[in-house]
């Protein structure tokens, strides 16, 4: 059957003929297919702005940004998530803290980070923004976190890497109320792709523009927003100190035809879980468990072993049988990096515990009942 990754791409001939089109065309780098795509993701999202970036981890860094952290500041996430959403605080030279994870949905744990705030606010260390993930595309428990941002004061970025298509109650990701900035991942193995690339979505008008201007250098070309009003066409100002974070018009002309098939991709990762659901139900596994509040976009497919040993022993089985299984992830308050700043073994018990028995499945969209089946078949052979 081949090798079955635990994620990849789907491309079709319309999304190559997308992206040939932009190659004949007068524009390769940011031309109009940016802000169409842009249009595409807040029309699915309900989400007022976009701003489509090189990847997500510039996109965190310029929500962080745009949200005013700094040095002297502070940043908490989770330690189940991709190293970003904690480097992003690191990038803009604050301190970055983390919250432990809830044992039933691996999102943050709202008790956690109640607890957390409180010997904060004691100590005069309360964060300035909050990074929370939306781990396997399952929303956090956002009334809760807003509530608590109400009461303590900091910044709430989304990161929805994972979760472009979930829902939160009435909500899309993308516009759920009393958050800041939300960040979408276009990595290959994410639900769409634009090869690499990421986005930023918010409501506010002012963060929206601070982002535009850090994304391209911080300058400003709008006649009426320029110090010098003196200057002609030509003229541009250097406002802040900004970056070269944008998207090519190449890779947004693959992410608008990508969005057009999103409802599909969603359709199919749901079906495939329901499947794994179904036919795993008997084997000593936990599986993934979805909060009644939210609809989940199933970026992936997480398991829970008994044991580290019998985790470690069916990885190796697994990949041995060509089944790409991942682990996500390595605490990453436990990286060697946040060790050298302090963080320790036991600063997030559940996190570790998750850690050391999760098992990724492969899931993506073009995964056939074919290969899901025999993904099926070698653990019910490994496991009984």
């Amino acid at each position: 059957m081949g090798y079955i990754p635990y994620g990849r791409q789907s491309i079709t001939e319309e999304d190559i003929a997308a992206v040939v089109q932009v190659l004949r065309s007068d524009w390769l780098t940011q031309g109009p297919s940016v802000p169409l795509f842009e249009k595409a993701v807040c029309d699915a999202t309900g989400a007022k702005y976009a701003l489509a970036v090189s990847n997500a981890t510039a996109a965190l860094h310029l929500a962080c940004l745009a949200l005013g952290l700094a040095p002297g500041k502070r940043l908490w996430t989770v330690s189940n998530t991709f190293l970003a959403s904690a480097n992003c605080g690191r990038y803009c030279g604050a301190a970055v803290q983390f919250v432990d994870i809830d044992p039933r949905t691996y999102c943050l744990s709202v008790d956690a980070l109640r607890a957390k705030l409180e010997q904060a606010e004691r100590d005069g260390t309360l964060p300035d923004v909050l990074v929370a993930v939306d781990f396997a595309g399952q929303p956090c428990d956002y009334t809760h976190v807003v509530d608590l941002k109400r009461r303590y004061g900091f910044r709430l970025i989304e990161d929805a890497s994972h979760a472009i298509g979930a829902t939160y109650g009435d909500f899309r990701v993308g516009s759920i109320p009393g958050v800041d900035c939300t960040v979408f991942s276009f990595h290959p193995v994410k639900l769409i792709t634009t090869g690499e690339g990421g986005m930023v979505l918010t409501d506010d008008a002012a963060i929206a523009h601070q982002l535009g201007l850090l994304r391209s250098h911080g300058i400003e070309r709008t006649p009426g927003l320029l110090q010098d009003q003196t200057q002609g066409a030509w003229y541009y100002e250097q406002q802040t100190l900004g970056f070269n974070y944008r998207m090519t018009d190449m890779q947004a002309a693959l992410g608008c035809a990508q969005m057009l098939r999103l409802p599909a991709f969603l359709a199919r990762r749901r079906a495939l879980c329901a499947r794994y659901d179904e036919a795993l139900a008997s084997l000593p596994l936990v599986l993934p468990w979805q909060a009644p509040q939210t609809c989940s976009a199933r970026h992936l497919y997480p398991v829970l072993l008994p044991d580290a040993a019998r985790r470690a022993k069916l990885f190796a089985q697994m990949r041995a049988a060509d089944i790409g299984v991942q682990v996500h992830y390595v605490p990453v308050h436990l990286q060697p990096y946040y060790r050298a700043l302090g963080s320790q073994e036991g600063d997030c018990p559940v996190a570790e515990a998750y850690a050391a028995r999760t098992l990724s499945l492969p899931m993506y969209a073009d995964l056939s009942d074919a290969q899901q089946d025999e993904v099926i078949a070698r653990l019910k052979e490994f496991l009984t």
